[in-house]
């Protein structure tokens, strides 16, 4: 039997909506139970990478930072070489990986992984860019297999109506799971990570459940 390595999960969105804190959030509240491993796309540095060591998510052998050189979505999508090779190079090191969270770099709503890539796929946007961004659609916003809208304790100072948000996120998903969540405390991340494991076909595990009020979510 070929062994598939472990399940790859992409995490993608527009620069500043919380990807790197999400990986973060899950390496923290998975890495007790699960083995895991993460590829960060960034296109001239490795800040990504620097930001999860720094904050103890997993130690720094664990996290790869790969350096795309050019526009990010290509490094996921219509070439994702790069990325193959830095996730072979990090199952040799790791074989019993379990988990591979792939963070792309920033970019705008058009960007999707590939197949070949990830197993499945998370949207990142967030409040603070506009109450209108679940309208303007994109495949990373109807297409993903899960959207995250993040940084909802935003919505007041920015004006933002969280019930329109959900409507129009509803509208343009047509049944597909979404989370709102404020990763700056934990909010959501339970659900996202029940997420991952039932769609993934993780063995459940006792994972740190930190401080959750989960705000909304469609049916899955």
């Amino acid at each position: 039997m070929v062994n598939h390595g472990p399940l790859r999960v992409g995490i993608g969105g527009p620069v500043g909506s919380g990807k790197t804190s999400l990986v973060g959030c899950l390496c923290k509240a998975m890495r007790d139970a699960y083995d895991i491993i993460v590829i960060t796309n960034d296109i001239y540095t490795k800040e990504d990478q620097l930001i999860l060591t720094r904050s103890g998510a997993l130690p720094a052998e664990r996290i790869e930072g790969v350096e795309t050189g050019g526009c990010p979505h290509t490094a996921i999508r219509e070439d994702a070489s790069i990325n193959l090779v830095a996730l072979d190079q990090m199952k040799k090191l790791f074989p019993a990986a379990q988990i591979c969270f792939i963070e792309s770099g920033g970019d705008n709503l058009a960007a999707t992984f590939s197949p070949e890539l990830a197993d499945i796929t998370i949207y990142v946007i967030d409040v603070a860019a506009g109450e209108k961004i679940p309208r303007k659609g994109g495949p990373g916003i109807t297409r993903s297999d899960l959207l995250v809208i993040n940084k909802t304790d935003l919505a007041p100072h920015v004006g933002a109506d969280l019930g329109i948000m959900e409507s129009d996120t509803q509208r343009m998903r047509n049944g597909r799971p979404y989370f709102f969540t404020n990763l700056k405390n934990g909010e959501g991340v339970t659900g996202i990570i029940s997420f991952i494991v039932e769609n993934g076909g993780l063995v459940s595990g006792d994972t740190d459940k930190h401080t959750d009020t989960q705000l909304s979510k469609s049916s899955v």
